[in-house]
Parts: C-alpha cells; structure tokens; sequence
C-alpha cells in the first residue's frame, strides 16, 4: 500500500471503530467512495479487499459492503408471554432463593414452577498482544473437577458489572486490565434459574502485584487462543461464562472492534 492508499485505509478503519458504521451498515457505494475519499477504482478495491480479509467488513449482494454482524431476522410479535399469577418463597438467604411460582402458559392450564434466583455475575476476558487470555486453573468443589477458567465474581449491590470485572481480574489474578467493554449478558439456566451472567472482554494488563483474593486465585497463567479448542474439547474448560467469553473471542477473531482477537 502506497500513502495514499493507506491512509484510506486508516480512514474507513476509523469509521467501524468510532461507530460511524454500525454492525449491518453498508458502505457507500465505490462511485461515492472513489469520490469522497479522492482515490482511484482500483486502490479503493484494494483496500476493501483488505479489510474484507482481516473481516472487518464483508461482501453484500456480490457488488457491495456492510460491516458484519448485522440481524435480518425480524423479531416475532404475534406471540403471548407466559401469566404470572402468583409467587410463594420457599428458601432465602445471601447466596440462592427459592420460590415457587404460580404460572399459566398461553393455551396450556396453570401449575407450580419453582424458580431459583442466584446472583449476577462478571466474567472477563483479558488478552494481551500475544493472542493468549488470563485463566486460572482451579479445583471447584461441586463437580470435583480441576479446570481452567476466566477471572469473575459476583456484582454486589449497586456495583456496576464492568467494575466487578476489573476488580475481580486483580483480585484473583495480580494484572489490571487496561480497559473492559461488555459484549453479551445470558442467562445459563432461562428455564428455571435467573442468574444475569455479564460478559466483559479487552486487551491489555499491567502486572500491578499479587492476587490478594487467595481463595479464588489457584494457578495463573496466559494461555493460548490456539489452545482454546482443544481444551474445549478435553473438557478443561469449567463454568459457562467462561464457555461464552472464549467462544465470543474465538467468533470474533481478526474482526473489527476492540474485543476483537487480531
């Protein structure tokens, strides 16, 4: 690429990272293109084709671009929720309550639901310019299982979820993130249990000491992206944050963005 093509380049590079072109935007045309950018047909081509290689953007209709990551699907809008009659608690304390709730699905007679509330959790996943991510591999009591898993914890009262995150990433593992943007709130069990699962991903930390949350630290270490699958696939990998965050990264590999692994 020669400067002016490169600048370009930077250019339209800008206008997917400051939000000018929104996920499913498409691009102008190259007509306009050529004209607003000052470049010619062909070095506008190969500056789209780059970007379409590192996924930035991606081709539409054959003649055109967008930026990935649009929906076309339309949400339905002819469908009844369930009706909540009633609730009853059965168990509450800090950790986990239990109620059992009266419910009448559309078309379908009333009956008892129980339903679990935990906490929220943040969950992070910090990845340094090697392309590896911080995990700590820990022993978890309940399945009696060694694995590795993100750094995260419980939101407390009034926390918002992006600070938990960072605080948990230093407590348990000694680094600081630089900076942390959410990409996805889920639920791990919608059909009984209500526990807002919020994930955080970005790239950069500093070393600021050791981790100070001895309980929750175990083993630290900057594992490989390459490694993910097979890890996946060992079964070595615990917590479905944890499954959500690497597959996000995984997913978004080489994509525009700052959570994008490149």
């Amino acid at each position: 690429m020669g400067p002016k093509t490169a600048k370009v380049y930077e250019t339209i590079r800008a206008w997917l990272t400051e939000g000018e072109l929104a996920p499913g935007d498409r691009l102008p045309s190259e007509r306009a293109l050529v004209e607003k950018l000052n470049i010619g047909r062909t070095a506008l081509r190969q500056v789209l084709a780059r970007l379409v290689a590192e996924g930035a953007l991606e081709v539409h209709n054959r003649s055109s671009y967008r930026v990935p990551g649009g929906v076309s699907v339309e949400t339905p809008s002819d469908l009844e929720p369930w009706q909540i009659h009633g609730k009853q608690d059965l168990y509450d304390n800090r950790w986990v309550k239990l109620e059992l709730w009266d419910v009448e699905p559309p078309g379908v007679e009333r009956f008892e639901h129980h339903v679990v509330t935990l906490q929220r959790v943040a969950i992070a996943a910090v990845l340094d310019d090697q392309d590896r991510v911080l995990m700590l591999w820990r022993y978890r009591f309940v399945p009696q299982q060694w694995g590795w898993e993100l750094p995260g914890g419980i939101v407390d009262a009034g926390e918002d979820g992006k600070a938990t995150a960072l605080r948990e990433v230093e407590e348990e593992t000694g680094w600081r993130p630089r900076a942390l943007e959410h990409v996805v709130t889920f639920q791990p069990m919608i059909g009984m249990v209500d526990s807002p699962h919020e994930i955080f991903v970005g790239r950069g930390a500093e070393q600021v000491g050791s981790p100070t949350d001895v309980e929750e630290a175990g083993h630290i270490e900057w594992v490989p992206l390459a490694d993910i699958p097979g890890l996946m696939a060992r079964g070595d990998l615990m917590g479905s944050g944890t499954l959500v965050a690497l597959l996000h990264v995984l997913a978004n590999r080489g994509k525009n963005g700052p959570t994008a692994a490149r």
